[in-house]
């Protein structure tokens, strides 16, 4: 569904960096952001809600709604469309108080 119109139109050259999602390596540009990152990687949602479970995807892109949320190298509650990947990363799904696979 989501795919990236360009290979690398941030001017970075063809540089890249190797982070994790969920346990996956995913090869992504430098500058790229982790929201576009794991959109662009195939994970539908990035976190599930603390009441229902529901999950919650990245949805406007500029830091104000806050359904983007994820866990960065251990850290909750990151804004995954506000932060720029960097090499090594380790990022996780956030879980709200029911995981509905379960």
């Amino acid at each position: 569904m989501f795919r990236r119109m360009h290979d690398n139109d941030r001017g970075t050259g063809s540089e890249t960096v190797k982070m994790t999602v969920e346990g996956k390596e995913i090869t992504v540009p430098l500058g790229e952001t982790v929201a576009a990152a794991m959109l662009a990687g195939g994970f539908e949602y990035a976190r599930t809600t603390p009441v229902s479970g529901a999950r919650r995807a990245p949805f406007c892109m500029i830091g104000a709604c806050f359904d983007c949320l994820v866990e960065i190298d251990g850290i909750p509650n990151q804004q995954a469309c506000q932060t720029p990947v960097r090499q090594g990363m380790r990022v996780n799904l956030q879980k709200g108080a029911r995981d509905i696979d379960s």
